[in-house]
């Protein structure tokens, strides 16, 4: 594993674009953000198997919101 900068990132790109063949790149951006950089083919099944479209995020916020405002209604009405 390798820790630069997001200026270093910048500055050399095809670098550490190389290097995450291989290796993760960890980029700094200042105190309180990082980012993990891996070739896509590199990253773990695992990862991958957990991963959900933006469409099944959406979905689930809407059934949470109906069950939340559905709970909301009962404790109204009884």
């Amino acid at each position: 594993m390798v820790v630069i900068s997001s200026a270093e990132l910048r500055n050399n790109m095809k670098k550490y674009l190389d290097l995450a063949r291989t290796e993760r790149v960890v980029i700094q951006r200042g105190r309180d953000e990082s980012f993990v950089l891996i070739a896509q083919n590199n990253a773990p099944d695992a990862d991958l198997a957990r991963a959900i479209t933006v469409d099944d995020v959406i979905e689930r916020v809407r059934e949470g919101l109906t069950e939340m405002f559905e709970r909301k209604e009962k404790t109204i009405t009884a």
